[in-house]
C-alpha cells in the first residue's frame, strides 16, 4: 500500500511551511500511485490557533523547541489550517488513487506529525487497523517531509509490525539542525528500506489489491 506524506500548498514553494523544492515530488508520487493502483493520502489538518503554533505562544518563535505534556514540541510557521488554501493538496496531485483521505493534527491541544499515532504516541489515527482489515503487510511511504512526518510514519509503521519502505526521490526534508540525518539513520536502524522511484519501473501492471507486498519482497 501506497503511503503519500502531506503533499500539501503550505510544504510547497510559496506556503507557509514550504519544504526546498516540495513540488518536485509530485510528478513522482503520482507515477508511484498509478504503479500501486490505490493509496492512503493524509493531510495536515491543524486549528486557526493550534498548540503546535510559534504564534499560540507569546513570545516564542517558529523553530524553537518547548516542553510540552508530551515532550519535546517544535514551534512551526502557521499552516495547514483547516479550510485554507494552504492545507489544500497541490494541484497537480492526482487523488484518483486515493481510497482514504487521513487528515492528522486536527486536535488543538497536541500534533501530530505520523500517519499512525499523535505526538503523544500512544493516540491512534485509526490507519493500523484500516491496514490490517484490508491483509496489508507492506507499505511504501512518499511525501513531504522526510524527516518529519514522513520519518515519523516510518517510525511507526515499522514499530507496529509493518514491512516499510520510503522512496527517498519522491520525499524532501526540512533539514532543522540536522533533523534529516537523524531521521535517515533511525530508520535505517529500525529496518526501514530505502528505494527510489525507478525500483518500480519494471512493474508494467498496476499493483492490485494486497499484491504489493508479497511481488516486492
Amino acid at each position: 500500500m501506497m503511503i503519500v506524506v502531506d503533499v500539501q500548498n503550505d510544504f510547497c514553494p510559496g506556503g507557509t511551511l514550504a519544504v526546498g523544492d516540495g513540488h518536485h515530488i509530485v510528478p513522482l508520487v503520482n507515477r508511484l500511485m498509478a504503479h500501486f493502483g490505490r493509496a492512503v493520502v493524509t493531510q495536515d489538518w491543524h486549528t486557526p490557533e493550534h498548540a503546535s503554533f510559534a504564534a499560540a505562544h507569546p513570545g516564542r518563535h517558529p523553530f524553537e523547541t518547548i516542553e510540552v505534556a508530551y515532550g519535546p514540541q517544535t514551534l512551526w510557521p502557521v499552516h495547514c489550517v483547516q479550510g485554507t488554501h494552504g492545507a489544500d493538496f497541490h494541484p497537480d496531485l492526482d487523488l484518483t488513487k486515493a481510497e482514504l483521505v487521513l487528515r492528522k493534527g486536527f486536535d488543538p491541544a497536541i500534533d501530530s506529525y505520523s500517519a499512525f499515532f499523535e505526538n503523544d504516541r500512544t493516540t491512534p489515527t485509526g490507519l493500523d487497523g484500516y491496514l490490517r482489515e484490508r491483509g496489508i503487510g507492506r507499505v511504501f511511504l512518499a511525501g513531504l517531509a522526510t524527516d518529519y512526518c514522513v520519518a515519523y510514519s516510518a517510525l511507526d509503521a515499522a514499530r507496529l509490525g509493518f514491512d516499510v519502505a520510503v522512496v527517498l526521490d519522491a520525499c524532501r526534508g526540512i533539514d532543522l539542525d540536522g533533523s534529516l540525518e537523524a531521521a535517515l539513520d533511525a530508520m535505517a536502524a529500525a529496518g526501514i528500506s530505502f528505494i527510489s522511484v525507478a525500483d518500480f519501473e519494471w512493474a508494467a501492471p498496476p499493483l492490485a489489491d494486497n499484491q504489493e507486498h508479497r511481488r516486492m519482497r
